[in-house]
């Protein structure tokens, strides 16, 4: 059998999970849930439930969010008993995850907005907890992905809403299979697959998965303790399988030994995350008195911290001085964040001594994050002469080897050395194979010429690697102009943002010149930003691999900076610039005010608010940024230096980010193949690093053949016969445009490359986007499509840099042209029109101003004014037809466009049906008409609202 119907996997799949130990009931519908869910509960809280007290039960189920839901399932529950008794109960017994009653039902349906029938349903103490859904062999994860995300939309919330209690969702092809928290904000890339201990992948459902990860005991575990709660998105986050690996081999050593070792966790894979779930864990042992976890700078003191009570909020309280940390190693504080610094001096400095040594002989867990920053000094040899019962852990994504160990007072000292054992290994070529980071794109930039006798040669540039030539203007202002010229094709047109690490603070000082001045010239608009330490000046001649804020262990904040009058006063300059650019009043006064501008400038990047952000050393490590994705490199980098550096640019966020830009302006290809051999093996290189411009031109021509065997012209996309064969169109051009996103990264990209023209692309991009149209609108009708789960990837072609606006503009470059330049333009903006998704409903309407309003508007500068003018009284008209067609209250209708456009909540069915005067439709008439209605509201919001402003 070439394809596995998905009835007969799901039928081996039930027949597997009950020889695991699950109780098969079948259950079809939301009444025959319920009554299931009160024999459970009664079951395992070994008590009865009257009617009226059930009722008050499922009262407290219904109330809130998903996120809301999942606290209300971990907590224990109260009810006062039709008897006046108070009765004590709980949904899941999370301390002995175990002892909890396990079932498995298949095709239960609930009827929301439409009626959905489910796969297979994992109930725990009759809770729907897990949810499996399966497609065919052949078909694309993703389609179960985008199907689960149909079911929260249209039925998860449907009646007693117990579905929004799901905490895993699980999705299979038979052969491919991966997890993920429930959690609707996420993209699919941020499922995962499973793997044992070694990281060996288990993907198939029934040979492998299911027996490890589905098992009872395990997957209640994963439930009970290795869910994690972030408060500040309110939302569910689960560990992958290498964070729980690591975080189960750090519990079994601190119960069952006394021994030290360390987690090696590559940059990027949710370290963080990690140590937070294994902190949360060890602090609740009883034979642990307290968890102290290590930073080495104060900026990741604030930032840990910030993270930590994310996961869960006031589980640590950070420590602002050595007082503070020292009060809370005598309170009840069990978690402490804080710096080697300050537990420098709380173990050293004579006014502490007294009180610290009372802990001497304390069972205290040291967990030391990027343990090869903070623990190579004396530091180290002071904290274990200290105490005399502790165990040290440290986490890295980059441990010290022999080879890349540097030598200080001490010798060189290995992580090895330092902390003992490797208990959990995840290097970079996992985390590239999971899909949990992405590869690097690096291109090396700039070669310079060298008089050897009579002739002149090229040399590279790490062979005449001169402080003379380096810092040269000439030099510094070539590599701001290709930046300038460059950085829209680098981050889709200013979709993602970038760092430029530079080698120290007097040649950042002349770029950021270069670039404002620049700026003030009106050559670019680039929102540039800059910070870096006030310490002297430093010389990165040595570039050693470490990436040092030049900070000694020191007491916090009173003397940590020693500041250099001509970097200061320019950093001051450069503020005042961030000041006006952002509205803000950042000074350098003192430390406090200099990290109040740090974590700014961090949020900023984030959110994509700052285009470049200038460096020497600071957020080269330990920073996280999604939407940054590229560097620029004007600095010499080795070893775990190298690696944490460009290791900022490759965390996975959307189709449209394929890869970790990395523009070197130094020679550190031998640096680069040094860094990745020795932090996984030398064959890593290929694994690591993209292939060259010249292989993605050959899997694009490839692609494009592949697309003309499927529809040989434009136009026999329109001659498709069955939704399979759109489905293969949809699927060979979304391969084409996958490719074209890592293609427009390069610098030398150029349509002439390729074997199809930049026209022809765009006019089956047009086609694409119909099929597209097709099936939104199909969607609103109860029909079942084989589309409906398909994802058009529509990143990929969405550019925030083309708007209405944008188009004005070209109008006004069409109506200024003479009239043989009129042809190209308009071919331009009927292309736009065609291929950019979020203009497509605004089509018509731009076609008609075209067509009727244009040709009579005698002065250019008219024409946004007389458009908007238009604009406004289409809208209106568009409204009327609205509000006469449904016989709809005006005033009302208004005011539910306002409520979404503010609130961002789509208007619900029973509040679309209020807007009718008159006769209210019967009940079996409501659901038709209440879509119909909402579906014309949603998209006059979109044709007339969406998308009339820039970025």
């Amino acid at each position: 059998m070439a394809k596995q119907p998905e009835q007969i996997l799901e039928e081996q799949l039930v027949t597997q999970l009950t020889k695991l130990g699950y109780g098969l009931v079948l259950i079809k519908d939301e009444k025959e849930l319920v009554a299931n869910l009160k024999h459970q509960l009664e079951k395992h809280n070994n008590i009865q439930f009257s009617k009226k007290e059930f009722e008050k039960v499922l009262n407290i189920l219904s109330k809130g969010s998903v996120f809301e839901k999942a606290k209300t399932l971990r907590e224990k529950q109260h009810i006062v008993r039709d008897n006046g008794d108070n009765l004590y109960f709980e949904f899941i017994n999370s301390e002995h995850w175990c002892q909890n009653q396990f079932q498995v039902t298949h095709q239960v349906t609930i009827e929301g907005k439409y009626k959905n029938r489910y796969d297979i349903t994992l109930l725990i103490n009759g809770l729907p907890l897990v949810q499996v859904e399966l497609k065919r062999r052949g078909l694309e994860l993703k389609e179960a992905f985008n199907q689960i995300n149909r079911y929260q939309r249209h039925s998860f919330g449907a009646n007693s809403a117990l579905f929004q209690y799901l905490q895993i969702f699980v999705i299979s092809n038979g052969v491919n299979t991966k997890y993920y928290a429930n959690n609707r904000l996420q993209s699919f890339k941020q499922t995962f697959y499973w793997t044992d201990k070694e990281n060996k992948r288990l993907t198939n459902i029934l040979n492998g998965f299911t027996a490890e990860f589905l098992e009872p005991c395990h997957i209640s575990k994963m439930i009970c303790k290795y869910i994690v709660l972030n408060e500040t998105n309110k939302i569910l986050m689960v560990l992958r399988p290498y964070q729980f690996f690591a975080v189960e081999a750090l519990i079994d050593r601190v119960i069952n030994s006394n021994k030290n070792g360390y987690i090696w966790h590559t940059t990027g894979s949710g370290k963080t995350l990690t140590s937070f779930k294994a902190s949360q864990i060890l602090m609740n042992l009883p034979q642990v008195k307290k968890v102290v976890f290590v930073v080495d700078r104060k900026d990741l003191d604030y930032q840990t911290n910030k993270e930590f009570n994310s996961f869960s909020k006031g589980c640590i309280d950070g420590t602002n001085n050595t007082n503070q940390l020292v009060r809370q190693f005598f309170n009840d504080t069990k978690l402490i964040v804080t710096t080697i610094q300050k537990l420098n001096t709380a173990i050293s400095k004579k006014q502490y001594l007294e009180k610290m040594e009372k802990l001497k002989d304390e069972h205290i867990v040291f967990i030391f994050d990027e343990c090869h920053r903070s623990q190579f000094g004396e530091t180290h040899n002071r904290i274990k002469a200290f105490f005399n019962n502790i165990q040290l852990f440290g986490f890295t994504g980059t441990p010290i080897f022999a080879d890349n160990a540097v030598k200080n007072e001490l010798g060189k000292r290995t992580t090895t050395e330092l902390f003992g054992e490797c208990l959990h290994k995840y290097v970079i070529t996992d985390a590239i194979k999971d899909e949990n980071v992405l590869k690097f794109s690096v291109e090396y930039v700039g070669r310079y010429k060298k008089k050897e006798t009579a002739t002149e040669i090229d040399i590279e540039v790490e062979d005449i690697d001169t402080k003379e030539l380096m810092e040269s203007p000439k030099r510094l202002e070539k590599i701001a102009d290709y930046i300038v010229a460059n950085h829209n094709r680098k981050t889709h047109s200013r979709e993602f943002t970038a760092m430029f690490c530079i080698s120290n603070v007097a040649t950042l000082i002349k770029y950021y010149d270069i670039l404002q001045a620049r700026k003030e010239a009106g050559l670019h608009n680039l929102r540039i930003a800059t910070i870096f330490s006030y310490a002297s000046n430093e010389d990165d001649a040595d570039a050693n691999g470490f990436l040092p804020e030049e900070l000694s262990v020191v007491e916090e904040p009173a003397a940590l900076y020693g500041l250099q009058a001509h970097s200061r006063e320019k950093l001051d300059e450069f503020i005042e610039h961030y000041n006006q650019m952002f509205d803000t009043k950042f000074l350098t006064r003192d430390s406090e005010s200099f990290y109040n501008y740090y974590n700014d400038i961090s949020k900023k990047v984030k959110e994509r608010k700052i285009d470049i952000l200038l460096v020497v050393n600071m957020f080269l490590t330990g920073f996280d940024s999604p939407t940054l994705n590229t560097l620029y490199v004007d600095k010499n980098l080795r070893y775990h230096g190298l690696i944490q550096a460009y290791s900022r640019t490759n965390r996975i966020l959307n189709e449209l980010k394929s890869q970790g830009n990395i523009v070197v302006f130094r020679n550190l290809k031998n640096a680069t193949d040094e860094a990745i051999t020795l932090f996984s093996n030398k064959e890593a290189i290929e694994v690591i690093i993209m292939k060259p411009y010249e292989d993605y031109v050959k899997k694009f021509n490839e692609a494009f053949i592949a697309l003309l065997t499927i529809t040989p012209t434009v136009n026999s996309v329109n001659e498709l016969q069955t939704e399979n064969e759109e489905l293969e169109f949809i699927k060979a051009f979304r391969d084409l445009m996958r490719i074209k996103n890592i293609l427009a990264a390069f610098s030398d990209f150029k349509w002439d490359d390729l074997a199809m023209n930049e026209q022809l692309f765009e006019d089956y991009k047009s086609k694409y986007l119909d099929l597209y149209d097709k099936v939104k609108s199909d969607n609103q009708k109860e029909k079942v499509s084989i589309l409906e789960d398909v994802d058009f990837e529509l990143e990929l072609i969405h550019r925030d840099d083309i708007n209405v606006n944008y188009i004005i503009q070209l109008l006004i470059k069409l109506k200024s042209r003479v009239q043989g330049d009129v042809s190209q333009t308009e071919k331009e903006i009927f292309n736009l029109l065609n291929t950019e998704a979020h203009l497509r409903s605004k089509r018509e309407l731009i076609e008609k101003f075209i067509q009727e309003n244009l040709p009579v508007i005698e002065d250019t500068d008219n024409i946004p004014q007389e458009f908007e003018k238009f604009w406004n009284a289409e809208q209106q008209k568009a409204f009327n037809q609205l509000v006469k067609d449904e016989n709809l209250a005006a005033d009302k209708t208004e005011k539910i466009i306002e409520d979404y456009l503010f609130a961002e909540r789509e208007p619900l069915r029973d509040e679309v049906l209020e807007l009718i005067e008159g006769d209210k439709p019967t009940v079996l008439e409501r659901k038709k008409v209440g879509d119909r209605i909402l579906n014309r509201i949603m998209t006059f919001v979109e044709t007339f609202i969406n998308g009339i402003t820039g970025r």
